[in-house]
This record gives C-alpha cells, sequence and structure tokens, in this order.
C-alpha cells in the first residue's frame, strides 16, 4: 500500500470475505458491513434457510451476500467451504470467524454437551484460522478476525441478572473457549504474520433486543462508561478497519467494543 488516500485503504472493494454464523444478532450486522464495504461477501451457517432469508433481504436492499453451509465441527467441511469460495471467487481476503455453538449452563454441562461445544468452539476455530489462514497465505496475505467475548477477559459475575427475573445462566464452556481464542490469536498472528496473514480479535459486549427486561438494559447499561448496549451498527467499524488496509500493520490485538465494560 504506497501512497493510498487514507479513505480509500478502508475500501474492501476487490476483497473475498467470508462471515461463518451470519443470520445471528451480530453477525447480520457483520455481513452488512463487508457488503456495505464493497467486498465480495459470503456468510456460512449450519442452517442454510436463516441464511438464505438474510440473504434475499439484503438484495432488496441493494447489497449483495452469498449463503453457503458448512459444519464447524467438521475438519473436512471446513476444508471444502474454503475451497468452495475458492473456486468461486479465486481466492479469500477476509475471514469473520462467528460462528458458535453454546452448550448452556454449568449446571446442566454433560459430558456430551461439553464435547460438542469444544468441537465447535475449540477444534472448530483452530481448524477454521488453519485452513484458512494457509489459503490467504498462500495468496500474499489476508485478514482474520475471530469474535471473542467480554466473557472471554472477565470472570462470572452474577450482577447481569439482579432484580431481572431472568435465570442466572453461567456457560463455563464459553467462558472457557472465548479466553482462549484471545491466546489463540496471537498464536496465529505469529504463525502466519511472515506470509502476510494478519489475525485479530475483537470482544463484544451485550447487545440490546427488545425482548430484554428493562432492568437487565439498566444492569447492563450502569456497568459501561458509554451506559447503554451495543446497537445495529457498533460492529462495523471495528470490523471494516481490521479487514480493510487500513489496519495493515496491526495484528495479535484482543480489541473490547463493550462501551468501556472490561475497562472498568
Amino acid at each position: 500500500m504506497v501512497n493510498m488516500k487514507v479513505l480509500e485503504s478502508f475500501s474492501l472493494k476487490g476483497k473475498v470475505a467470508l462471515v461463518t454464523g451470519g443470520s445471528g444478532l451480530y453477525g447480520r450486522q457483520m455481513v452488512r458491513a463487508m457488503a456495505e464495504a464493497g467486498a465480495t461477501t459470503y456468510t456460512a451457517s449450519r442452517n442454510i434457510g436463516k441464511l438464505t432469508e438474510f440473504t434475499e433481504l439484503l438484495k432488496s436492499e441493494g447489497l449483495d451476500a452469498t449463503p453457503l453451509t458448512y459444519d464447524q465441527s467438521s475438519v473436512e467441511s471446513i476444508r471444502a467451504l474454503c475451497d468452495e469460495i475458492i473456486k468461486r471467487s479465486g481466492k479469500i481476503d477476509i475471514l469473520i470467524n462467528n460462528s458458535v455453538a453454546r452448550s448452556g449452563p454449568i449446571e446442566e454441562l454433560t459430558e456430551e454437551k461439553a464435547n460438542w461445544d469444544f468441537s465447535v468452539n475449540a477444534t472448530g476455530i483452530i481448524m477454521m484460522c488453519r485452513e484458512f489462514g494457509k489459503a490467504m497465505a498462500e495468496t500474499g496475505g489476508g485478514s482474520v478476525i475471530n469474535i471473542g467475548s467480554i466473557y472471554g477477559l472477565v470472570g462470572y459475575d452474577d450482577w447481569l441478572y439482579e432484580g431481572t427475573g431472568l435465570q442466572k445462566t453461567g456457560g463455563a464452556a464459553y467462558y472457557y473457549n472465548k479466553g482462549g481464542m484471545a491466546n489463540l490469536t496471537r498464536f496465529f498472528a505469529g504463525f502466519y504474520g511472515p506470509q502476510g496473514v494478519r489475525y485479530n480479535c475483537i470482544h463484544p459486549g451485550g447487545y440490546e433486543t427488545d425482548s430484554q427486561p428493562p432492568a437487565f438494559k439498566k444492569n447492563y447499561s450502569d456497568k459501561t462508561f458509554l451506559k447503554r448496549l451495543a446497537n445495529d451498527d457498533d460492529m462495523k467499524g471495528i470490523l471494516v478497519f481490521l479487514a480493510s488496509d487500513a489496519s495493515s500493520y496491526i495484528t495479535g490485538t484482543n480489541i473490547p467494543v463493550d462501551g468501556g465494560l472490561t475497562a472498568k
């Protein structure tokens, strides 16, 4: 990137992006961010029906994204997904690792649930980082953005549920895997860095929805510096930045996107 004007460096035109888990709350704005910034955008999950419904909505708004299906608990499926995108577009420049499995509260965690959880959120993420990183390295580089969580940075606390009427949940496997993702990002940043592949991790906070009780929203908002939960646009800027040439000298970072909650 020589003499590129700063705003041009944020453009994703000519780049090929994959967002996994693209039909979820955060996933939808991640897909939108890639498409709005000009990337050839793919999104993949196990539920092709929900993805297709979402991508049809995007088309009605003048945006374009292609739905694909895969199983993150299977390395064969991960390889097939990578191969399919390269077959269609010739390369892969950007991976947003957003798919996640949730095995539930610690009181209800069984060995079977835990093994499934780890096959998706631990082994699966490692294989996604390896297979797509290898493909990027072969074509001159790229950007992998892992989607962690504030719960990979802080410990369990009941503060969120006080006075809300909601059941307290403590997803031990979720904390474990999101915490591990922080250092896994550093590992791959070092491993594939010499081949021009960058790895960064963002750690989103809570996302506001209509179904949340007012007491929950107040508890969460009071814990942040900005006094609110995340909205439909709060992930877009950081994702485009990390995916683009604007962040070409940034790798191995862990960035909370949480209104300041983990800075308290």
